[in-house]
């Protein structure tokens, strides 16, 4: 029996996650602060969140910008107080200044997720070896999806990675989901699709007037609908 693509989408607050859930959004990823490419949003968002939809949540645990673990113990607090909210699937992930994985850090904040699912995000793409980080991330609790575009610079530069890694599932290292994100348009899904990818993460996608704008339901469906049929469906003319 076959499962529709899964479609994530970032959420800032309540109306950002009823919007997403309304215009058919699988899962949501919790961030704030979007300047800095998404960080922790407060227990409270989360909480207000949660009573307003009823699809799964991904928090973010990230406090600064970059890649950088920085104040470990701080993301360590953060995980307690989102799990004490009710929080149980997570994004995180991390960087040495070597571009390999930070271990140590990311061994400590998933040992408080206490086996909770998690997403280890788009630090992969800015990894020194993507191959050596899925490898030495592979038995570590609740990872079951890796957040990528193939590549630092986005989709576009990254499509021959993400086939290679598509076709390389079930390994040792590559067992977890693929979920595309970062440059993702429209006409990336087809191909991604055929090559048996099966989650779709977008953000600014979702909303038309920017990331000062809301989540528009329409536009989350225009992506469900492409999912759901496989290809493209063709863009509306102007009017004169």
């Amino acid at each position: 029996m076959s499962t529709r693509a899964v479609l994530e989408v970032i959420a800032l607050g309540p109306e950002d996650a009823v919007a997403a859930q309304a215009g058919g959004a699988d899962r949501l990823e919790l961030v704030t602060d979007m300047a800095a490419d998404g960080l922790t949003p407060p227990a409270r968002t989360f909480a207000a969140i949660r009573a307003a939809v009823d699809i799964d949540l991904r928090v973010m645990l990230r406090l600064a910008g970059g890649f950088a673990a920085g104040d470990v113990g701080g993301l360590v607090r953060a995980a307690g107080e989102m799990r004490s909210a009710g929080a149980d699937q997570f994004v995180l992930g991390f960087l040495g200044t070597d571009g390999g994985v930070d271990l140590a850090a990311v061994e400590r904040i998933v040992a408080e997720l206490d086996g909770c699912r998690w997403t280890f995000h788009r630090a992969i793409d800015r990894a020194a070896d993507r191959d050596a980080l899925r490898k030495q991330l592979a038995d570590l609790p609740g990872l079951d999806t890796y957040l990528t575009a193939g590549s630092a610079a986005g989709v576009d530069d990254g499509l021959p990675t993400l086939h290679t890694e598509a076709r390389r599932r079930g390994e040792p290292g590559y067992e977890q989901t693929l979920l595309v994100g970062g440059g993702l348009r429209l006409d990336h899904v087809p191909a991604l699709l055929d090559t048996g990818i099966d989650a779709f993460h977008i953000g600014g996608a979702a909303r038309p007037e920017g990331w000062a704008g809301p989540v528009s339901p329409s536009a989350v469906a225009e992506w469900r609908q492409t999912l759901d049929l496989g290809v493209p469906q063709p863009q509306p003319q102007p009017q004169y």
